[in-house]
């Protein structure tokens, strides 16, 4: 039985690449050769010429947000526009909540 296979992201070429997990193995990116960045399994990739979409996932990446599946079924809200994103940044700075929870909150109190 095979294993299932997981999504990693190369940032700088707007790639994304299905492979199976192998743990703390380095993946390199096939076109540029930088290592790639594992994402999880509930991963939607956004379209080549999406830059807004890639500006938000790299924000949300560097933030330490993974796109990994729940008991329940998704990985739970992500932003998906850069809007969004800024008002959970704000949000963030200004009650000293982590960034990559408040980015995740589904509603900016």
């Amino acid at each position: 039985m095979s294993h299932a296979k997981t999504s990693y992201v190369c940032l700088p070429c707007r790639a994304s690449y299905k492979q199976p997990y192998a743990g703390s193995w380095v993946r390199r990116c096939p076109r540029c050769g930088r290592e790639l960045t594992h994402v999880g399994s509930a991963f939607a990739v956004p379209a080549r010429r999406d830059t807004e979409g890639w500006r938000v996932l790299s924000v949300l990446l560097h933030a330490g947000v993974r796109f990994h599946k729940s008991c329940c079924g998704g990985p739970g809200y992500r932003p998906r526009t850069l809007r969004e994103v800024r008002e959970r940044l704000a949000y963030a700075r200004r009650t000293g909540e982590p960034y990559g929870r408040a980015l995740t909150r589904p509603e900016v109190p």
